[in-house]
């Protein structure tokens, strides 16, 4: 998820304060990572630059305070983004793989690297459920996403496992 994109978003539901995005973002999508407030404002001067967004002064007791509103090409472009499905994986070559094939290339212990990232899987997943079992629902949400993809790297390590002395051959061979 981009953040001009969430932010632009935000603003499609109601014109909102820079501190009022920040606050709807981290609540709904910063989980265990926050939007700094700089990044928040520093994308509504790139957004207003490009025309996406508008804003208004609001006088009030204290300093004058900015209200940002969509405009209809910041709402065209959301919209655009909204309704396009997510690019599925671009590159089959993960970290993952990555870090076996150089192993196996230096001649160094691949399948304790597996070992080693499968428990680092594992410890990741309680730590998930036990985000699931006393979160929010959005909480329990990205939790199951994170859950689905490490149960996907879990299996593939342990193919990669039952398969590394054919990887090695053909590393080797290369």
């Amino acid at each position: 998820m981009t953040v001009p994109l969430t932010i632009l978003g935000l603003l499609e539901r109601q014109p909102s304060h820079g501190y009022d995005l920040k606050r709807d973002y981290d609540a709904l999508f910063g989980q265990g990572k926050p939007l700094p407030f700089g990044q928040v404002y520093a994308t509504l001067g790139r957004l207003a630059r490009d025309g996406k967004v508008t804003s208004g002064s609001e006088p009030g007791a204290g300093p004058e305070r900015k209200r940002y509103e969509i405009t209809e090409l910041g709402a065209r472009e959301f919209d655009a983004w909204l309704t396009q499905p997510v690019e599925p994986e671009p590159h089959l070559q993960t970290v993952l793989f990555s870090k076996v094939v150089l192993a196996l290339m230096l001649g160094r212990p691949a399948e304790e690297y597996l070992d080693t990232q499968r428990l680092a899987h594992m410890q990741r997943m309680r730590e998930l459920t036990e985000i699931k079992r006393t979160g929010s629902l959005v909480d329990a949400l990205l939790a199951d996403h994170g859950l689905f993809h490490l149960e996907a790297d879990l299996r593939w390590i342990d193919v990669t496992s039952a398969r590394l002395g054919a990887l090695a051959e053909m590393v080797r061979a290369t």
